[in-house]
């Protein structure tokens, strides 16, 4: 669906093919910057109607966007989370891709009750947890990172003229690569669509308060 074979010995072809692929807003239109992107709204999908008409019931279910993360977090990772893609538009029906990378973060330890995070170690504060008051922290085992997107536009107005045959190469495997993805995404969304329903629940969350209570007699 939005994937295309490119001949990468050809250098017309590949220039091509980056200069005409569909472009979106990395941030608001205010912003004006752009990177390679598709249109995934679903009426813009090559799908029976029933399919269609399901997802968009399925849009409001956690366990879909859910599944559709672990693809995504595929993608950074086989790119070494220098390419990422994220939803945009007012109805996140776009795939953009981004430039980012991923960074260590200073903590030291974790709540196994309620998963805080903590700077310190337990040698230096104590297992005591500051959010839920329980004994379970425990230092961390392996550092904790955090990736991230930076907006900027990617080959927005670029020619490509002085790029050789060897990085443009490398700029279409990446936006292939992209492509792939978006087609992965709309395989996976249609296969739920077609294995499951999209049920009601009614759930109740258990809450604690404070109650005044008469006093126990000695």
């Amino acid at each position: 669906m939005f994937k295309k074979e490119i001949d990468k010995n050809n250098r017309e072809e590949m220039v091509a093919f980056l200069k005409n692929h569909y472009r979106y807003f990395t941030m608001r239109s205010w912003n004006r910057s752009t990177s390679y992107a598709n249109n995934m709204k679903i009426y813009n999908l090559h799908l029976p109607f029933e399919t269609k008409d399901k997802l968009y019931d399925m849009l409001e279910v956690d366990d879909v966007w859910f599944q559709l993360g672990i693809l995504k977090e595929e993608f950074a990772m086989a790119h070494g989370y220098q390419w990422q893609v994220g939803w945009n538009g007012r109805s996140s029906g776009y795939l953009v891709l981004y430039s980012g990378g991923r960074k260590k973060l200073d903590y030291k330890s974790r709540c196994i009750s309620c998963g805080q995070l903590n700077y310190k170690t337990t040698e230096e504060s104590g297992c005591r947890c500051g959010r839920c008051g329980k004994d379970t922290r425990v230092n961390l085992t392996s550092p904790v990172y955090q990736s991230y997107t930076t907006g900027k536009s990617i080959d927005q107005d670029e020619d490509f003229e002085d790029w050789s045959l060897e990085e443009l190469q490398e700029r279409v495997d990446v936006v292939m690569d992209f492509d792939q993805l978006c087609d992965d995404i709309v395989a996976e969304a249609a296969y739920m669509a077609e294995k499951y329903d999209v049920e009601e629940e009614t759930y109740y969350v258990e809450k604690t308060r404070k109650v005044l209570a008469e006093c126990k007699s000695a």
